[in-house]
């Protein structure tokens, strides 16, 4: 969560200086880090007799 953050206040407060079109590529890999990362930590195999449906 704190990697989104900074890649954030990167983005518009000096990133967007030089490059409109960095800034928003960056908005964008901040906004795809946390559900990409929800969706690895669930991926895997069920590991006990309750986690099967």
């Amino acid at each position: 969560m704190g990697s989104c953050v900074v890649l954030i206040l990167l983005a518009w407060n000096l990133v967007r200086l030089w490059s409109t079109a960095a800034a928003v590529a960056m908005s964008v890999v901040a906004a795809l880090i946390p559900p990409v990362a929800a969706i690895v930590g669930n991926w895997g195999e069920p590991r006990g007799p309750d986690d099967h449906d």
